[in-house]
């Protein structure tokens, strides 16, 4: 059976791309972009944070938040991971 790589961080993904692996990546992070040939794999971490519309002010705020409660900065998307990414 191949390899099958999820990779939950963007310096992993390009470790893995520069041994030559990058066609065994099924899964990457929202924040994973290089290398190029990467970026239409499936994200399976994403920020819990909508950062997107935030201002800095805010951004600091609910991280400072989520931090407090003890909730992580990130989602993995389960259903994605067991469900389409892992052998069966």
């Amino acid at each position: 059976m191949p390899h099958r790589i999820v990779s939950f961080l963007p310096s992993a993904t390009e470790m893995a791309c520069a041994l030559g692996l990058d066609d065994s990546l099924v899964g990457i992070t929202h924040e994973c972009d290089y290398p190029p040939q990467i970026r239409d794999r499936p994200i399976v971490v994403h920020s819990a944070i909508p950062i997107e519309h935030l201002t800095q002010r805010e951004i600091d705020k609910a991280v400072a938040e989520r931090l407090r409660s003890g909730r992580s900065l990130y989602e993995v998307d389960e259903s994605l991971f067991c469900g389409r990414l892992l052998p069966t």
